[in-house]
């Protein structure tokens, strides 16, 4: 973890002033799970934290929090002024786990805390929640960030490119009922 925490520090960081442009924070958000995918992967463990400005208005990420294999409590974002969302891996790709869609649980986490999230999932996946609108949106699919080599595409069924809250718990206990 020490590690992986001086690579984030150095690599994570970008210049932006004031609040961040979309593609600026896409690309910043792609930068960090590239970092922490292949070791949430590895491990089988989610990573989390938030995304935020610091003290000189500069785009950064808190350093991810260890979670279990289903779930992870961010530490507190002391490096950050103001927290624009959280973000976590999924871990390893597990037929026992919806895992390639956000959770029911991670939109209201996100909801309760009154900021976004992102999510990547062992498919690659990259998914933003919106919780002002309580909607689920893939920012883009299979393999935009790393993948979990044992990940099987279709375990879960079609996937769609975005879920409303109610539509994504109706999906996931569709699945649980089959």
């Amino acid at each position: 973890m020490y590690r992986l925490t001086l690579v984030l520090s150095g690599f994570v960081m970008l210049p932006i002033q004031g609040v961040a442009q979309d593609r600026d924070e896409v690309a910043f958000v792609k930068a960090l799970f590239a970092q922490l995918q292949p070791v949430s992967i590895d491990k089988n463990r989610e990573y989390c934290g938030y995304i935020g400005f610091d003290g000189g208005g500069v785009l950064a990420a808190s350093k991810p929090g260890k979670g279990r294999a289903g779930s992870c409590v961010p530490n507190d974002p002391v490096e950050l002024d103001t927290v624009l969302a959280s973000y976590h891996t999924h871990g390893a790709y597990s037929p026992d786990y919806y895992n390639e869609v956000p959770s029911g649980e991670d939109m209201e986490g996100d909801e309760a805390e009154g900021i976004d999230g992102w999510v990547a999932t062992p498919g690659g996946r990259l998914w933003y929640i919106d919780t002002q609108d309580m909607v689920a949106a893939q920012v883009c699919g299979l393999g935009c960030v790393a993948s979990d080599p044992d990940f099987v595409a279709g375990d879960m069924g079609p996937i769609e490119v975005s879920y409303s809250y109610d539509e994504l718990v109706r999906s996931l206990d569709a699945l649980d009922a089959q």
